[in-house]
């Protein structure tokens, strides 16, 4: 995973960096367990703060995206993590929501959507 931040943004790095992260988490990129880079290491490879690492972490670990583990690092939290699953929600809510706009516009029947998000679930089952 490549993190990349600005310091034009407008947006504070450590929030940078937080957000990055769980793109990368919620997308699968990041995989349960797997270990984020250290807080120096990705201090050094940011040109940063190791506070401002810290900060993120800290505050991925209280939205319930990682674990820190004391003299271990930082490991990804699983699917299963109550809070990772409700960002899981907020994102199918987002995308079904677009559907159903599109669909409007389409003029497509409430059954035919239907019709065609049980045939999208078929294809995709072990997606």
């Amino acid at each position: 995973m490549k993190l990349i931040v600005s310091n034009v943004s407008g947006i504070p790095i450590y929030e940078q960096i937080k957000q990055q992260i769980k793109s990368a988490i919620l997308s699968g990129e990041l995989k349960e367990g797997e270990a984020l880079p250290s807080l120096r290491t990705l201090a050094r490879e940011l040109k940063i703060s190791v506070l401002t690492v810290t900060r993120a972490y800290t505050e991925l670990e209280q939205e319930g995206f990682v674990n820190n583990v004391q003299g271990r690092g930082c490991f990804v939290m699983g699917k299963s993590s109550q809070l990772i699953r409700e960002q899981l929600i907020c994102r199918v809510e987002t995308h079904l929501t677009e559907a159903i706009k599109a669909s409007r516009m389409a003029e497509m029947p409430a059954e035919e959507l239907h019709h065609l998000l049980d045939i999208l679930m078929e294809e995709n089952i072990d997606g």
